[in-house]
């Protein structure tokens, strides 16, 4: 790795912003980074001398198997040390870093009527009531709990509370059906679910088990909470889970307000052992089933907490928003655990990005001088659609680093991004990463690290990337690939609940020794990594291996273009080809010239081979709740495939009817 001498057009640190950074320029980048891979003991030790441990590491930082013939895949952190995490988080700031006073979060309600502030010494009150009610309620160290609640103070305080007793945490996403919730539940076996009712006309109702009626529309307002004590052992009926649609139980069901008011505010913390589970989080495969991702405490809590300091460059007076929910793995990383590590200031948002106006992100931004904004390019592309004007009339100028996460951001976005939100001023930090990896791996560092539109840059410190061939053979140089990681890091996740056999055979069988992503990448000549999406969505087009985003970037360069997906169809000569979905900009029409001037634009920018065979209307695209695409969706729908298994996680399940009645027309 060299310092980046491109010709192409780079975006490079603000001077002012390297004055008082904690990587100030890409040599003290590469010094730090050769340090964290050939010394890895020392360089973590560093890290972890910042916190409390009950107990002392007896063992090495680092220890681990990538490879199955060796015998079973694992990852050890800090063997034989005891902490716990909520006491790093809550109790060391209050107690020995007097920072009791200081503003853990801002929470802005879904109707900016609503807003609260909550100091550390607030939450760590909350958070002892919380986990005493707990206690109370039976939940020992290592049962599970789940939780089920919109963006709201009482998700962190629940979520913190489990970590201060030992419980392992299983946040299930608010929008999620009353089945997805289910099969979660049963699958962690939880004994506890805690979710919210609803708030109608400021009087708060009672509700009954079936979930789905509490926040599916997180624009309805939420205020109030239930703890709901849940028979883990029951079996569902069928296909459905009607076993959690039962009535209120009043010996078994309590309402928060009423167990919360008389609860103590102090709660010894759990000394739990490094390698303890924190939480499980559930994430979709390419099947749609639901995995059980599993991180520890020790390392998760040196991981995330050094890379929110370093990628955001975090400093006391900062003010930090990211947009993203907690019911997914950046809400717990860059929400909750690495801010309060860090002891930082936080903005928590229930609401949406153009409710009530589209000017809400802006307005917030201005309201409490938010310094570090971290968001999804599919925000982003929304917002782009409004253009300029509602900015206007908001001052950004507090705004210093601006970050996305969540898919490959095109270029178009990461300009508009950074000329027009950041005023050309602010670095972008594009940051890859999973929810299987705990926190960023491929990430620039805002005060060192040149920019290029749409490249994740560098490995983040302690992470080892390689990119291999279908051979598992790695490529040196300018290439394109598999992408895999050649090492642990802290943060790291550890199995799949339940299921030590399929973590070993999705992430470690391919390529033994290696942790594989499943996504692919290409190293340009500056060795800069650019993810190119899944590689359940490369094509093979005639022995040439492309990626689909490069197709979809290349498809959303045409004026008349709001959003692409690309996704591989059988063909009988070429083995696979490209079927395209578009969504067209409001007013501009499909037909056969368009498809052509598309066609045309493929050939244009990345050659013959990549020319699309079918290029569909789409009035709109299946996405998650969270705005991912679901291109296991579209393509069975390319293939004309009608069992799609479970829509739950989808935002409109009816966006697939109409993509059906579209497809004729395509593939015709």
């Amino acid at each position: 790795m060299v310092v980046p001498e491109s010709q192409e057009k780079m975006y490079y640190p603000p001077v002012e912003l390297q004055r008082n950074a904690h990587v100030p320029d890409f040599n003290s980048y590469l010094v730090m980074y050769k340090k964290s891979l050939e010394n890895p003991e020392a360089f973590w030790r560093e890290v972890a001398d910042e916190f409390f441990w009950k107990k002392p590491a007896t063992g090495p930082m680092l220890q681990h198997n990538f490879d199955m013939t060796k015998g079973n895949i694992f990852v050890n952190c800090m063997e034989g040390a005891k902490t716990n995490m909520c006491y790093n988080v809550l109790d060391r700031h209050v107690k020995e870093g007097k920072l009791g006073e200081k503003v853990a979060y801002y929470w802005e309600g879904n109707s900016p009527d609503h807003h609260m502030t909550i100091t550390y010494r607030q939450l760590l009150s909350h958070v002892c009531r919380c986990a005493n009610v707990l206690k109370q309620m039976g939940v020992k160290r290592g049962d599970r709990v789940s939780i089920y609640l919109p963006m709201i103070p009482e998700l962190i305080v629940t979520m913190l509370a489990c970590a201060r007793i030992g419980a392992v945490h299983s946040i299930v996403f608010a929008g999620f059906s009353s089945e997805s919730l289910c099969e979660r539940i049963m699958d962690a076996q939880s004994s506890v679910l805690v979710t919210a009712g609803k708030l109608l006309q400021h009087q708060t109702y009672a509700i009954c088990l079936d979930v789905t009626c509490c926040c599916t529309r997180r624009s309805s307002g939420v205020t109030t909470c239930l703890v709901i004590k849940h028979q883990a052992q029951r079996t569902r009926t069928g296909t459905s889970c009607n076993k959690l649609q039962t009535p209120w139980e009043s010996e078994r069901d309590v309402w928060w307000d009423e167990v919360m008011r008389d609860s103590p505010d102090e709660c010894e913390p759990e000394w739990m052992d490094a390698e303890d589970p924190l939480f499980i989080l559930y994430t979709s495969g390419s099947t749609g089933k639901p995995k059980g991702v599993v991180h520890t405490v020790a390392g998760y809590l040196l991981y995330t907490s050094l890379t929110f300091r370093y990628v955001f460059d975090h400093h006391p007076d900062d003010v930090y928003w990211c947009t993203a929910d907690i019911g997914w793995i950046t809400g717990h990383s860059y929400i909750t655990y690495g801010p309060l590590a860090n002891g930082a200031t936080s903005v928590l948002f229930e609401g949406l990005p153009v409710h009530p106006h589209v000017g809400r992100f802006w307005e917030i931004i201005e309201k409490y001088k938010v310094t570090k904004f971290y968001t999804a390019p599919t925000a982003i592309r929304l917002l782009m659609k409004y253009g300029q004007e509602p900015l206007r009339k908001y001052d950004l100028s507090s705004l210093r680093i601006l970050g996305t996460v969540g898919e490959p951001i095109n270029p178009e976005a990461w300009r508009w991004y950074h000329e027009v939100v950041g005023q050309g001023r602010c670095p972008v930090v594009d940051t890859f990463w999973q929810t299987e990896t705990g926190g960023h791996v491929l990430t620039p560092l805002p005060a060192a690290t040149p920019l290029k539109p749409g490249s994740a840059t560098f490995p983040f410190f302690g992470v080892e990337p390689a990119i291999l061939n279908e051979h598992g053979e790695e490529l040196e140089g300018v290439t394109e690939g598999y992408l895999v990681f050649r090492k642990p890091w802290p943060g790291i996740m550890r199995t799949i609940y339940k299921n030590q056999e399929l973590f070993e055979n999705t992430y470690f069988r391919k390529f033994p020794g290696f942790y594989v992503t499943g996504d692919g990448c290409r190293r340009d000549k500056d060795g800069y990594y650019w993810i190119t999406g899944r590689i359940d969505d490369m094509l093979n087009v005639s022995g040439h291996l492309m990626s689909t985003a490069e197709v979809e970037a290349a498809l959303m360069l045409h004026q008349s273009v709001s959003e692409a997906a690309v996704v591989s169809r059988p063909h009988k000569v070429k083995g696979e080809c490209l079927y395209c979905f578009v969504t067209l900009k409001d007013s501009k029409e499909f037909n056969c010239k368009l498809v052509e001037d598309l066609k045309r634009l493929v050939r244009e920018k990345i050659g013959p081979i990549a020319t699309p065979d079918f290029i569909q209307n789409a009035p709109a695209l299946p996405k998650t709740r969270s705005g991912k695409i679901m291109r296991r969706i579209l393509r069975q729908i390319a293939r004309n495939e009608k069992d799609l298994g479970d829509l739950s996680t989808l935002a409109d399940p009816k966006v697939v009817e109409v993509l059906f009645n579209q497809r004729s027309e395509a593939a015709a």
